[in-house]
């Protein structure tokens, strides 16, 4: 009997059997309140029909762009998009704020702000938003400058007071766009930044981070008429590259992939011992393809596999950690990475491909670390054997394994040279016109229509978060601030040692801090952007090739949604297993370990560019199997359990630890001294177990297959 998956129920009458996974009727919409973003509006009746076709419009626009341009230049689409999107965030995100107190005979409420229509002031924002946007185009003259695109262009540097009116417009537009959708921290960033260019001429001028200062006028010049500011590369990549993958997540979607995913996970352990924990790892690796949200992602896998793992005997925080941590690594997985990694082909000039390719040994690295504690706590906490009632994998795999064709096209398009876009409209037809091999899941021009508005639904808060993220790029660009903060952070290791390795791996360290901290506060692709501006200058000081600089800020600005105390897939996770928050965050740091550890591991030495696949096919040989080693052995420790042999010490998980680190060093002596003390750990628990035999006592090992017999 195949697995009833259906996307919109939570509660699954063959692996439920006790009872409801959530009292969430609507899988989506629980996914929608752990996404970067915060709950938007449920539109209907003419306001719903409305936003549908701007929406349906702006998806439209976005495909025509790829293979008809607008002759005016990507700046010109680029207004023209921000211009269909801004005004839709003002009717989508209730603003979270009662402007009156309400009367008292008044009912208590309307009902939740997600439910209640756009007010009056939303329109009016709606309004202003779309003729700020729109005024760089407009046709009109305006004193003396003229009117038209490339009047406003001419002036560049010097704008007319009518063009600072619009542009601090925009400016404080953008800010209450990112409130609604984000939060406060984002927008207090971006002021914190706007200040700092404002008021940084005043700081004494012997501090590293003082300038010569710039006038209101130079900053909005800055924001709304240069190509690093609200039209820069962040919104250039959401306009571009991550409206198109929405799109295409959203077609995957609704041509029934995400359950097909689901059910081959299961079918594919359903035999094995700890067939639980592995459908939940696999769901999230697959299901990471249709959504490029960490959270929503856990929420997916969760709302499915969580009956199983609790039939299973996973405790609820234990199952929360595998959850969050499996749905975290669909943001790192190719082929769909997160919206930074499409930022960074944009700011190395480098396709596309290259960054899956640089993302491909990392991928296979976290997940190998969480295949190892999910097998290590199967045999530590004696998790019982459940079985999945579901169809064959080779089954599955013929009926509804086409749904495989529209990812590998990707690759294979990419392969021929062609741009990430055209390979992702490609394989959105495709999809698409597969969707009719599955009578349940056909692309109705209907449900077509639904996926177009969907997709671009789904970038609106992204698209907000870029456009004011060029508050942070311009104002760094004007001050030069990056080389200033970058001069400070390595400064701050120089401080501890003059070792050129030394700083380098004091300055990583510092950077990962600093990074994770940061991406606590803000979404992934804010913390990116900060990151590289600020943090990468650092690194590339100090001899880092470039793609290992990015692909550490974009590691650790994921690692946001799985870093205490805000870990948002975490806090997901614990949403749908009922777990307790704390424990669930501690159990997905040690799932995710090797995330952390990895991007250190390929930024410290230069054998660690062969993680990367980059160096050749000796140094990517050595450079995983060493790692992979690495990961082994921090997944013992971390787990307290060595497969076959029985729990180490805490003296042997001690040595385990710091083999494994050691190891990530990545150069022949601290592989070598990392070997031999994974080697003493080793030696150590069978030391131990040989000694608890010759006592005449039943090893763990037995005490567990009697919990589980007894089971």
């Amino acid at each position: 009997m195949p697995l009833p998956l259906d996307a919109g129920a939570t509660t699954d009458p063959v692996w439920a059997d006790d009872g409801p996974v959530e009292a969430h009727h609507d899988t989506r919409e629980l996914a929608a309140r752990f996404e970067d973003e915060k709950p938007g509006r449920v539109l209907s009746g003419p306001v719903g029909l409305l936003f549908t076709g701007g929406t349906v419009a702006v998806a439209l626009l976005a495909l025509w762009q790829v293979f008809f341009p607008l002759p005016e230049g990507s700046k010109y689409y680029l207004i023209i998009f921000l211009a269909g999107v801004l005004p839709m965030v003002f009717l989508a995100y209730p603003s979270g704020v009662r402007l009156r107190r309400r009367p008292a005979d008044r009912p208590a409420d309307d009902g939740p702000a997600e439910r209640r229509g756009p007010s009056p002031v939303d329109w009016l924002l709606a309004l202003t938003a779309l003729l700020a946007c729109l005024y760089p185009v407009l046709p009109v003259t305006l004193g003396t400058g003229g009117g038209g695109y490339d009047a406003f262009l001419d002036r560049q540097g010097l704008l007319e007071p009518l063009d600072v009116a619009l542009g601090t417009v925009l400016l404080l537009l953008l800010l209450e766009a990112c409130r609604r959708t984000t939060g406060w921290i984002l927008p207090a960033v971006c002021l914190l930044f706007l200040a700092y260019g404002y008021y940084g001429g005043l700081l004494p001028q012997s501090w590293p981070v003082a300038h010569a200062g710039l006038d209101f006028a130079q900053l909005v010049d800055a924001f709304y008429n240069s190509d690093s500011g609200f039209y820069g590369t962040p919104l250039d990549v959401a306009a571009s590259y991550i409206v198109l993958f929405t799109i295409y997540g959203a077609v995957l979607d609704l041509s029934g992939a995400g359950r097909f995913f689901v059910e081959l996970s299961a079918a594919a352990f359903r035999r094995s011992r700890t067939a639980a924990g592995r459908t939940a790892v696999a769901s999230g690796f697959l299901l990471g393809t249709v959504s490029g949200s960490g959270a929503a992602t856990t929420v997916s896998i969760g709302a499915v596999t969580w009956p199983i793992l609790r039939r299973a005997g996973y405790p609820a925080e234990r199952a929360g950690g595998m959850l969050a941590a499996a749905g975290v690594g669909a943001i790192l997985s190719p082929p769909t990475l997160g919206a930074a990694a499409f930022i960074i082909a944009e700011y190395l000039g480098v396709s596309y491909l290259q960054v899956l390719g640089w993302a491909t040994v990392p991928t296979v690295l976290y997940y190998l670390g969480i295949l190892l504690s999910v097998e290590i706590d199967a045999r530590r906490s004696g998790v019982r054997p459940v079985v999945i009632d579901t169809g064959s994998a080779g089954r599955l795999l013929l009926r509804f394994g086409y749904h495989f064709l529209s990812l590998i096209v990707i690759i294979v398009v990419l392969a021929t040279g062609a741009s990430a876009t055209r390979a992702v409209v490609i394989a959105t037809v495709l999809a698409a016109a597969l969707s009719f091999l599955d009578r349940r899941h056909r692309l109705t021009p209907a449900r077509l229509v639904q996926a177009l508005s969907g997709g671009v639904r789904g970038v609106l808060a992204v698209s907000a978060v870029c456009a004011a993220a060029g508050i942070i790029t311009a104002t760094t660009t004007k001050t030069g601030l990056g080389p200033q903060a970058a001069a400070l952070l390595v400064s701050g290791a120089q401080a501890v040692s003059s070792e050129p390795a030394v700083v380098l791996a004091l300055t990583a360290l510092l950077a990962a801090v600093a990074l994770t901290l940061l991406g606590l506060a803000v979404p992934v692709t804010a913390s990116f952007v900060i990151g590289w501006v600020i943090i990468g200058p650092a690194l590339l000081h100090l001899g880092v090739a470039a793609p290992a600089a990015a692909m550490f800020v974009f590691y650790f600005a994921v690692l946001s949604e799985v870093s205490p105390p805000t870990a948002l897939a975490a806090v997901a996770a614990a949403a749908v297993t009922g777990g307790r928050l704390v424990p669930t965050m501690w159990q997905t740091l040690r799932y995710a370990l090797p995330a952390y550890l990895i991007p250190i591991a390929f930024v410290i030495t230069p054998t660690g560019l062969g993680l990367l696949g980059i160096g050749g096919v000796g140094r990517i040989a050595v450079a995983a199997v060493v790692s992979a080693l690495g990961v082994t052995v921090l997944a013992v420790a971390a787990g307290g359990w060595l497969p076959g042999v029985g729990p180490p010490g805490p003296p042997e998980r001690i040595l385990g630890a710091v083999a494994g680190l050691v190891l990530l060093w990545l150069e022949p002596l601290p592989v070598a001294v990392g070997a031999v003390l994974a080697a003493l750990a080793v030696a150590g628990v069978l030391v131990r177990r040989g000694s608890a035999g010759r006592a005449g006592g039943p090893s763990v090992p037995e005490l567990v297959d009697h919990r589980e017999e007894k089971a």
